[in-house]
């Protein structure tokens, strides 16, 4: 049998609608924007995304990049002044957190530091990268498969 295509995306975006943001504390916030951007599964316990995005938006404030070393850092204290379970804070998982958030174009690695890209507002990126990028060329690919899929079962 000939292989047409391998099942391996190229991409893969998830996105979700809630509620509108009402009066929510600041890891909330972030939280809804990660599930709101498929980088969380609702009801997941292992959340540290949350606040790795948490502290990358908090170094934005300060125009400043970090280590994979300080972010784990500051995400172990952010953690604990949420009083959160101190699961999922290995460096090696940060640094994958890290990669998911650098996947989704939210985060830039400039040499060896992390940061919000280009220290833009995550509305701006998402419009710019994710939107007109990301979605746009998934889409185009999408139809471009229910196309050939109406023109060979037309025949």
């Amino acid at each position: 049998m000939t292989q047409i295509s391998r099942d391996t995306p190229l991409n893969e975006i998830t996105l979700r609608k809630y509620e509108k943001p009402g009066k929510l504390s600041g890891r909330s916030l972030v939280r809804m924007v990660c599930l709101s951007l498929g980088l969380l599964q609702p009801g997941d316990s292992r959340d540290v995304i949350v606040d790795v995005l948490y502290v990358l938006l908090k170094a934005r404030n300060q125009n400043l990049g970090l280590t994979s070393s300080q972010v784990v850092s500051r995400v172990e204290g952010a953690r604990k002044r949420a009083r959160q379970s101190m699961l999922g804070t290995a460096p090696s998982n940060i640094r994958r957190q890290l990669l998911r958030l650098r996947d989704l174009f939210l985060v830039e690695k400039d040499k060896n530091t992390y940061r919000i890209t280009e220290f833009l507002d995550l509305s701006e990126i998402f419009e710019n990268r994710v939107e007109d990028f990301l979605l746009e060329s998934t889409l185009k690919r999408v139809k471009l498969y229910l196309k050939e899929t109406d023109d060979r079962f037309r025949k």
